[in-house]
């Protein structure tokens, strides 16, 4: 079922869709028009898509537009909306235009919330929502999650019965992809042309994106689930704190992502900050892939050159990637996007793997052999006994080590480069884990 949370600006549509996801995911501002693009997420414990849209205002041409458009047209195709409108404020002209339009674009339920409603004092006439014609009002606090039950009570006397997620009617597990980069590196035209759709806005302006966009889809045979987020600039260029609450969610989509596609602009060099989010993305434990979009626009006769000039200067100054995934693409022509995903489905089936025990340690054994570990720093010798796969996604190896532990991160970075060479892991993480815990065998 898919439910639509409607209404003009400001009036609380984004904290509600993060009460009711149980997320941080929309950004939440006190600035009127924040939101741009339609956000989707699933009511907690219930398996309802939520949409949370923009604020609809009457915009002939631009930003307001576009996000205006798109909130219509994700009214139209809603099953259910919750039309929001500011309790402290009362009915407005906005207001009543916009009921009138959603009137007139669906026929589905709509549930009226007078949102901000903590206070009586505060509140307008309560008489006066009935003029909207959605029946009466229903008054909550998205703020601080009150009468909810109400809103969760219409949700499922709309599905016809109470959905609450179980491991039998659960989703499948879906590969989360986020996409980062600087502004106007074109992560929304790449969003766009995935989904084969205008979902995204796109403008040729830097900040057009806010809020870190989740968009569950199939691509290439996968179920997936896109993450477009805001555009990174340099510290030094952010004065707005709105843009930099958009930058702090996007760093924190690494986290809840399983691949990162970082995004540059193939028509410049790479720039020290696209490396600095490499190394995040690698630290955190994420698949990496550097897209080159605009290839387009690269002249035919030096893009060998080109490619292999960006390839060098990203190898040489990020040297925990074995091998770098670094892929040309045009998100504007999809040229390259098929492979781009192919690839990256490569990836994610080997660090699905679970390696056998026995080979893990021919493995090892054979790079000891070839390179000792060195002293510790209290002049003991190190050995290392035995080593297994103890987690997958990122792949995750606990070696033990007899004597001191204490292995130099110089002697680790070349156990992770031997181990993924073998394996033909290079283009993926690898955490290598140090203990004393004696060897399972050595008991049998």
């Amino acid at each position: 079922m898919k439910i639509v949370i409607a209404g003009r600006p400001n009036t609380g549509k984004s904290t509600l869709f993060n009460g009711l996801t149980g997320t941080r995911d929309a950004l939440v501002h006190d600035r009127p028009g924040v939101t741009r693009d339609t956000l989707v997420g699933t009511v907690l414990n219930r398996d309802y898509e939520i949409t949370d849209t923009a604020g609809l205002e009457n915009a002939k041409s631009g930003i307001a537009h576009d996000s205006t458009d798109m909130a219509i047209g994700a009214i139209a195709m809603a099953d259910a909306i919750l039309f929001v409108v500011d309790g402290r404020v009362g009915i407005t002209g906005e207001d009543m235009d916009w009921a009138r339009i959603v009137h007139r674009k669906t026929k589905s339920p709509v549930l009226l919330l007078v949102n901000k409603s903590e206070s009586k004092n505060r509140l307008a006439a309560i008489e006066e929502f009935y003029k909207l014609g959605f029946g009466a009002p229903v008054l909550v606090s998205a703020e601080h999650k009150r009468g909810f039950d109400e809103i969760y009570e219409f949700m499922d006397k709309i599905a016809g019965e109470t959905t609450q997620k179980t491991p039998e009617n659960a989703a499948p597990e879906r590969i989360k992809i986020a996409i980062l980069g600087q502004p106007n590196v074109g992560k929304s035209t790449f969003v766009n042309r995935v989904l084969g759709e205008k979902r995204q806005i796109v403008q040729d302006a830097p900040g057009i994106t806010r809020d870190t966009v989740k968009i569950p889809t199939t691509f290439y045979g996968r179920d997936i689930v896109l993450m477009d987020t805001a555009g990174l600039r340099r510290k030094a260029g952010v004065t707005d704190d709105v843009e930099t609450l958009s930058a702090l969610k996007s760093l924190d989509a690494i986290d809840k992502a399983d691949v990162v596609i970082l995004m540059v602009d193939a028509t410049r060099n790479i720039e020290n900050q696209a490396l600095s989010i490499a190394g995040r993305v690698y630290d955190a434990g994420k698949i990496l892939c550097v897209a080159l979009n605009k290839w387009d626009l690269v002249e035919p006769e030096i893009r060998d050159d080109k490619l292999l000039k960006l390839k060098h200067q990203f190898t040489n100054s990020f040297h925990q990637i074995i091998k770098p995934l670094i892929l040309a693409v045009s998100a504007e022509t999809g040229t390259g996007v098929q492979n781009m995903f192919r690839r990256i489905y490569e990836q994610w089936d080997l660090s699905s793997a679970t390696v056998p025990t026995s080979l893990l340690n021919r493995i090892v054994e054979k790079l000891v052999e070839s390179r000792q570990p060195p002293m510790s720093r209290l002049k003991r010798p190190m050995k290392i006994k035995f080593a297994r796969q103890v987690g997958r996604h990122p792949m995750r190896i606990a070696i033990n080590v007899g004597g001191a532990s204490d292995i130099p991160e110089s002697y680790t970075r070349y156990l992770r480069r031997g181990i993924a060479t073998e394996l033909k892991w290079e283009h993926l993480p690898i955490i290598i884990e140090y203990d004393k815990a004696e060897n399972p065998f050595d008991k049998q």
